[in-house]
């Protein structure tokens, strides 16, 4: 049976701190090892204001308010962003990204809600277009 959902029915909030920690464990598990995630020195000299955490990261951060959300990650049919702001995280602290959203349209006959997400750090969005398709059961 499908849960009921309806258009305007929130999602979230979610607040996950990253902090540098969080960059190596997730350098390791990617194999993404540039040293903008890592090295203050090379960030800047790159233009960067400091080190910041990966994209894909960011990303999977709020695919998991997506996925708490519809109780299980096969449900995510699709799902996509525009990377519009790094996440900065500096040294010795976490940085909150908080993610929010709201379920745009509903699909009975497929089963599926369309939702979009509001993804931010210190009220600055970071993922812009970020929209998921999601399998209600």
């Amino acid at each position: 049976m499908t849960r009921a959902v309806a258009v305007g029915d929130p999602l979230g909030p979610l607040v996950v701190p990253l902090s540098r920690a969080d960059l190596v464990r997730y350098a390791g598990a990617s194999g993404d090892f540039n040293p903008i995630h890592y090295d203050e020195a090379f960030a800047r000299g790159v233009g960067l204001p400091d080190v910041i955490a990966h994209g894909m990261l960011t990303m999977g951060v709020a695919a998991r308010a997506l996925t708490d959300w519809a109780g299980d990650p096969g449900a995510v049919v699709s799902y996509g962003v525009r990377f519009v702001r790094p996440v900065v995280v500096p040294a010795g602290a976490a940085v909150a990204v908080s993610v929010a959203g709201t379920v745009t349209a509903v699909d009975a006959g497929a089963g599926t809600a369309s939702v979009d997400l509001t993804v931010s750090v210190d009220g600055q969005k970071v993922l812009g277009a970020a929209r998921a398709v999601v399998r209600l059961r």
